[in-house]
């Protein structure tokens, strides 16, 4: 059984799953516009979590809360599902296959066989659409790859049962009801406020108080920890923005480009100039990736390296907390 499914590449898994899920609805709803409703755009330093042995660092919102926040604010019903028993899982999986119904899953990353090695780390909230299943194989479209790939039954079961933060359970969802038109502009003010309302926050773990926070730790980790752990802990915040589920610099690519589509949606001129202050805002961040990426890899010729990409950061704090007072006042 094959459901006519209309595969796409996007950036990120969730905003690509939920866009690629909504077009085969008959809705033409672009990534950026997903991601921007669904106020994705975050960032949030967790100590007390840890990813591969560092300190995990987020750049959007927790798995499952832009589909949540993007249904509820222009309208759609989702059905959301965890199983404790594996069997029952694909049974309700295939169940759905046969009703031509396709579905988001979240699985983990580890054991995705058709990821290059490089990209198969312990990370559980990573998402994809299976449309339909030829014998043991089911076809997956995973909105990162180019192309639709399968996976086995098993292979299958393997990833909706990762274990591990975020192990997602065998969670299935899916839209159930639909408006007769998707209502853009009231949903993108209110994504736009959020997302505000958390770069804003008065804490410092969250939104540009966190990347402070981050900052003034870098500049004290290779005498508190060592220099072998503090270069560990500096590669998990580029992993963590550059290689999982695209990452801060790409997450604001992504913003840019909802902040351009809402500013035609709105009529709002302001909304495209700062979507070029976004787009100069992640080309910051990247810059930062690469000047941090020669620290951990013993390559940089900079002294001082550790106070120097804490600078960058600091500043990327300041940017950031001046942009989203910029955006607030915008709508």
């Amino acid at each position: 059984m094959e459901i006519n499914f209309s595969h796409k590449q996007s950036a990120h898994c969730e905003n690509g799953v939920v866009s690629n899920l909504m077009r085969y609805n008959g809705f033409e709803v672009s990534e950026p516009m997903v991601f921007g409703i669904g106020s994705g755009l975050l960032f949030c330093y967790i100590p007390l979590l840890k990813v591969n042995h560092a300190p995990a660092i987020t750049y959007r919102a927790m798995p499952g809360y832009i589909f949540n926040r993007f249904a509820k604010r222009v309208g759609i019903k989702i059905k959301r599902e965890k199983f404790k028993n594996p069997k029952t899982a694909q049974a309700r999986l295939d169940e759905n296959l046969k009703n031509n119904n396709p579905v988001g899953l979240q699985v983990g990353v580890y054991n995705l066989v058709y990821f290059p090695d490089e990209y198969r780390f312990h990370f559980n909230a990573h998402n994809l659409v299976v449309y339909g299943k030829e014998g043991a194989n089911y076809l997956i479209s995973d909105p990162v790859m180019e192309e639709v790939t399968t996976l086995t039954e098993k292979q299958l079961e393997k990833v909706r049962f990762a274990k591990g933060a975020f192990a997602p359970k065998g969670h299935i969802y899916y839209p159930t009801a639909f408006p007769e038109t998707l209502e853009l502009k009231e949903a993108i003010k209110k994504g736009i406020r959020q997302t505000c309302r958390e770069m804003l926050a008065p804490v410092p773990v969250v939104g540009a108080k966190g990347i402070k926070t981050i900052s003034k730790l870098i500049r004290k980790w290779p005498k508190k920890v060592g220099v072998k752990k503090a270069n560990h802990y500096l590669g998990q915040i580029v992993r963590m923005q550059e290689e999982i589920g695209t990452g801060g610099g790409g997450f604001r690519y992504i913003y840019a480009a909802f902040l351009q589509e809402a500013s035609q949606v709105l009529e709002n001129e302001e909304l495209m100039e700062l979507s070029k202050e976004m787009t100069e805002i992640g080309d910051s961040w990247r810059d930062f990736a690469v000047e941090a990426s020669r620290i951990y890899r013993n390559r940089s010729a900079r002294t001082d390296a550790y106070n120097k990409v804490a600078d960058e950061l600091e500043d990327l704090s300041h940017r950031e907390a001046v942009f989203f007072k910029k955006l607030k006042k915008a709508i």
